[in-house]
């Protein structure tokens, strides 16, 4: 699907769901300008396939903490495997479709269609170890179901984090689906809440999350605390967790604590019964009601990543690009020094052997020469410069080549593919900034930056009224009608039906 056919999409979507987000396409559209003309987006990509246009909820956590049954719960009928083992052991985009059966499809009909989270992921997978991308299948599946709490939203079930196989490509698809999500929910297990138990979950999900812009989406969840009945230490244990969550520096954040109750332990006295219940109903009720609004979340966070990618390109990528074009130019101006000075060194040693400086001169010999000079001059010059030049330009894109490959292994192929853009034959090497980076695109992302604040406060508009005054029709709120759902046709495929 190229960026036109996308965006045309898109509009489609945003003219249903929330008229509201429709002049943020053509933001969209000048931000994948700037990122084309820098070499730091590909003419083939837009930035617009980097978020999710679909509310995201994803959870995450260790294995047996209840997230099977908490999805299950909230859905409403069984969608994933429940149990003490790792039985669901791959990334599960579940979505509402047109059956009311649960319909399960391969890894590829998600990698494969970019009106999905994890399009093209399997190249993703590759970059951790080669190859691996050829079993997508292994990482990813699509479950489908009519329900009710499913409609205008996607849910991503996770595997867990304490085991060891599949572990460097787990994480960048964590990664990618915490960057994507409207709302991430972080479940762990009441009954080994000490951090030992939970070590995994902490390091990679606690510590990486808990330094994000938008860090408040992440909510940190203490399920099956009816195993603390017993002994009636619920403060004791949630205390404990909460404890293990600051030694990675979470001070403050989203806590619930919850249960599932159809799979709980019988309580022994009716008082305990009471208190537990009523902290995990006030929970799930909150919890419920977050996922619920996704969709109000996932319109700001569309307009507001506007802002946040023109403040990246502006203030990270492009500064960083500039630092590797320095690098780049002291490394082609010491490789062209050493080269060119051993090569002017080997010619007058050659020279002075064949006796080049001891020739005695005469009349005649100068005579010669001086008409020789005419024919031969001008085509040794020639000849000299188009080898300098040459070898010049080899050296160039040879440390180019070597530079873009250190980048990428850092994870920045973006800043790779601009320096190549930014180093082409043709263009000098002592140009103060990088290739298509000057005022015009400067202006371009003041505008996009604008834009994002200007569609933040329409939506404000939709939501606040704090005159109380009567709002006109065109003003109240738009009722989210976005319905995600997937079909199968006759030949098996999928398509979605928006």
């Amino acid at each position: 699907m190229t960026p036109k056919e996308r965006y045309q999409k898109l509009e489609q979507l945003l003219n249903r769901e929330n008229p509201v987000l429709l002049d943020i396409i053509q933001s969209y559209k000048d931000l994948d300008k700037v990122g084309h003309r820098t070499g730091l987006l590909t003419k083939q990509h837009s930035y617009a396939e980097h978020i999710s246009w679909w509310p995201l909820i994803s959870v995450l956590g260790t294995f047996s903490a209840g997230k099977s049954s908490f999805i299950n719960h909230y859905v409403g009928k069984t969608m994933q495997t429940t149990g003490n083992q790792a039985i669901d052991d791959k990334f599960t985009v579940i979505c509402h479709g047109n059956e009311d059966e649960v319909t399960t499809l391969p890894g590829l009909a998600l990698d494969s269609d970019p009106r999905f989270p994890f399009y093209g992921m399997s190249q993703q997978i590759d970059k951790v170890e080669l190859g691996e991308g050829s079993r997508i299948d292994s990482y990813l599946q699509l479950k489908t179901t009519q329900a009710a709490n499913l409609r205008g939203k996607i849910l991503i079930d996770s595997p867990g984090f304490d085991a060891d196989s599949q572990r460097d490509a787990t994480l960048r698809l964590t990664n990618h689906i915490i960057d994507l999500s409207d709302l991430v929910l972080v479940f762990f297990d009441a009954r080994h809440p000490e951090p030992g138990a939970m070590r995994d979950t902490l390091q990679h999900l606690v510590a990486s999350t808990r330094k994000r812009h938008d860090s408040d989406k992440v909510l940190y969840i203490l399920n099956q605390i009816d195993t603390a009945a017993k002994e009636d230490n619920l403060e004791e244990i949630i205390g404990s967790w909460q404890r293990a969550l600051s030694s990675q520096g979470l001070i403050g954040g989203n806590f619930y604590a919850i249960y599932n109750e159809s799979a709980a332990a019988e309580f022994s006295d009716q008082a305990v019964c009471e208190r537990f219940k009523r902290k995990r109903d006030t929970d799930i009720a909150k919890i419920f009601n977050r996922m619920d609004k996704v969709s109000i979340e996932r319109s700001y966070r569309i307009a507001r990543a506007l802002e946040n990618i023109a403040n990246e390109i502006s203030q990270q990528q492009i500064p960083k690009l500039s630092k590797e074009l320095e690098k780049w130019r002291k490394r082609v101006l010491i490789v062209d020094g050493i080269v060119f000075t051993g090569l002017a060194l080997i010619i007058g040693f050659i020279l002075s052997n064949f006796g080049a400086f001891d020739t005695p001169i005469s009349e005649w010999s100068i005579t010669v020469a001086m008409q020789e000079s005419a024919l031969v001059g001008s085509s040794v010059a020639l000849a000299s410069f188009a080898a300098i030049f040459s070898l010049h330009h080899v050296i160039r894109h040879k440390l180019t080549l070597w530079q873009q490959k250190t980048l990428r292994k850092q994870g920045l192929s973006n800043i790779a593919n601009a320096l190549s853009y930014s180093t082409r034959y043709w263009r000098g090497m002592f140009y103060n900034e990088p290739r298509g980076w000057g005022r015009r695109s400067r202006k371009l992302l003041a505008k996009i930056s604008s834009a994002s604040k200007s569609a933040i406060q329409k939506l404000n508009d939709q939501f606040t009224n704090p005159s109380g005054s009567e709002q006109p029709d065109n003003q109240k709120p738009v009722t989210v009608q976005t319905k995600p759902s997937v079909e199968i046709n006759e030949s098996g495929e999928n398509r979605e039906k928006i």
